[in-house]
């Protein structure tokens, strides 16, 4: 899975960070320390750590993800990431 989504609430940059949906990669998952959840009200599951964005995105780095695109929307931060 080339492509990952990477997001938080602009109240909270330092943390949670979602790192991934239902269908990520589950050892990237566990290398970034991520805990499968959901949240009330929602028909989809995500993958969130505790580390602020700059350390998630530092991360996954190291295992060859570039950013792409960031943007904002509403209060949310999100960036989109490849790896070759």
């Amino acid at each position: 899975m080339p492509y990952l989504l990477v997001s938080t609430q602009i109240r909270l940059e330092v943390g949670p960070t979602m790192v991934g949906d239902e269908h990520s990669d589950p050892n990237l998952m566990n290398y970034l320390g991520a805990t499968k959840r959901n949240m009330l009200g929602n028909h989809f599951w995500e993958y969130y750590v505790n580390d602020a964005p700059r350390i998630v995105l530092d991360k996954l780095e190291n295992c060859g993800y570039r950013v792409v695109s960031m943007t904002g929307v509403g209060q949310t931060l999100v960036w989109c990431l490849h790896k070759e």
